[in-house]
């Protein structure tokens, strides 16, 4: 009979127009879940946000020093160099940019857990650009601030974070 015919067909329909439930997201420890496009919006943020610092930190003592501002004074290593003025200026706005970032870390990944690895993630896409934009850096400065500017943005922003997550949640009181 045709309905007996229809039977299989329907059944197997149905299976796949029924409403799916949303896939799950595996939770970690503090209920939080792993969502990758929020891990991809936080590096997006926190480079823009580190970037925009650097640049008006370098714009402003450079301005002041009467230098100009280029992409160079961001990506290229050769001018972190503790031989000139305008190096300790790079330097200077390197470490300045630590404790900043911190603030951003505080603010955009708010986790203690996660500042280690953004901040990682933060120097190392700045290693690849300014790769990309003036050859390996080679200079000994260039990876001394960098690495006291990296070293300064975890601590801080560990620190900073895990305060933030220790606060007391405000209650109602009845």
């Amino acid at each position: 009979s045709p309905s007996e015919l229809m039977s299989p067909i329907l059944t197997l329909a149905s299976a796949f127009l029924a409403p799916k439930e949303p896939p799950r997201r595996r939770s970690d420890r503090m209920g939080q879940q792993f969502d990758p496009q929020m891990i991809v919006l936080q590096i997006v943020a926190m480079q823009s946000l580190y970037y925009t610092l650097l640049g008006l930190l370098l714009g402003t003592l450079r301005s002041l020093w009467g230098l100009d501002l280029s992409l160079d004074a961001l990506f290229r290593a050769r001018l972190f160099t503790v031989d000139s003025a305008e190096g300790w200026i790079e330097i200077l706005c390197m470490m300045l940019c630590a404790p900043l970032g911190a603030l951003l870390l505080c603010i955009v990944v708010e986790r203690a857990k996660k500042c280690l690895d953004f901040t990682a993630t933060l120097h190392f896409v700045h290693l690849v650009l300014c790769w990309v934009y003036a050859g390996f850096p080679m200079h000994w400065d260039w990876w001394a601030a960098i690495g006291g500017s990296f070293v300064a943005m975890v601590l801080l922003g560990e620190f900073l974070c895990s305060r933030k997550e220790l606060q007391d949640i405000p209650v109602l009181s009845i």
